[in-house]
């Protein structure tokens, strides 16, 4: 059995001459919950979409369960769950009908299955889906992704439109689908509350992965150190790589990558400092700072994880 569940390997695709993944690699491990990250235009969608077998890429090669996404696409369609951003359905339809005409198109146990998530998920068979909020006609297309029972599940932005009650027990919903096997892909422009629900993290810019790693392994190598300083601020150089400074008055703060525990021992002891603290960073501060880093040119500093240690 494969160890990765999700494979993409130098993608391309343009668009009308731009450039929507620029060779872009993608390793997601079986059982994985894996946050795919990054500002709009950043190529999520156009990655989900060759998972699925929408669109075949211009170059490059992806494969789900060891079959190619778009040669393959047919017998993937039974082990693969699918929400995208913005769903799209019958809207004259109820809810249960939706169910019942989608369900042709599946193998046994999909209908059942769907029934049991519209209950979950709180929403009325008998409303036809013209008549739904927009959270309302969100948890439709995510009864749809779930009904197939998939051993892989691809989410678009599954909890826009949900409310905050909704979303929190989706997102916790997702540690026991992979703890049941499954593999999930999902983006979301919630990271706060989607880093409670990962165990890994990539993070794409302009069609390209500058971070792909286990959450463990981000907090191990990522710490944000801060203090107080009598006179003249620190200077960091030795302490490690620098992704972030910043403070005000005597206030003095860095996101550090793989600080150098000796530099770190001595600021720690300094005479010049006091309030010192050694913390593990948030997932979404590593996004803001290297996003920012990428974006003046500087470059993601950590390194791409390819292999998870059992």
């Amino acid at each position: 059995m494969a160890e990765d569940a999700i494979v993409a390997e130098r993608l391309v695709v343009r668009y009308r001459g731009k450039v929507a993944l620029d060779g872009l690699d993608l390793r997601v491990p079986r059982g994985a919950v894996y946050a795919f990250l990054g500002d709009n235009g950043a190529g999520k969608t156009t990655t989900m979409k060759i998972l699925i077998g929408l669109a075949p890429p211009d170059a490059g090669r992806a494969t789900i369960l060891g079959l190619d996404c778009w040669a393959r696409v047919h017998e993937l369609r039974h082990r693969v769950g699918y929400m995208p951003e913005r769903p799209r359905f019958y809207d004259w339809m109820t809810v249960a009908e939706t169910g019942w005409f989608t369900a042709s198109f599946h193998r046994p146990g999909f209908l059942p299955r769907y029934r049991e998530w519209v209950d979950r998920l709180g929403l009325d068979p008998d409303k036809r889906l013209k008549d739904l909020s927009k959270g309302g006609y969100a948890r439709v297309g995510l009864a749809l992704a779930l009904a197939p029972d998939p051993e892989v599940l691809l989410l678009d932005e599954p909890t826009s439109g949900l409310d905050l009650l909704t979303r929190r027990e989706f997102l916790s919903g997702l540690s026991d689908l992979a703890a049941a096997g499954r593999t999930v892909l999902i983006s979301s422009h919630s990271i706060a509350e989607l880093e409670k629900a990962s165990t890994h993290a990539g993070l794409l810019r302009d069609g390209k992965m500058i971070l792909s790693t286990t959450l463990d392994e981000l907090r191990k190598k990522v710490r944000r150190l801060s203090l107080r300083f009598a006179d003249q601020p620190p200077d960091p150089t030795g302490l490690g790589t620098v992704l972030e400074r910043n403070g005000t008055g005597r206030f003095w703060q860095v996101l550090v990558q793989d600080p150098d525990p000796g530099a770190v021992s001595a600021l720690r002891t300094s005479s010049n400092v006091s309030d010192f603290e050694d913390a593990a960073v948030t997932l979404e501060e590593v996004y803001a700072a290297l996003m920012a880093r990428s974006a003046n040119g500087t470059g993601a500093a950590i390194p791409m994880v390819r292999k998870v240690a059992e």
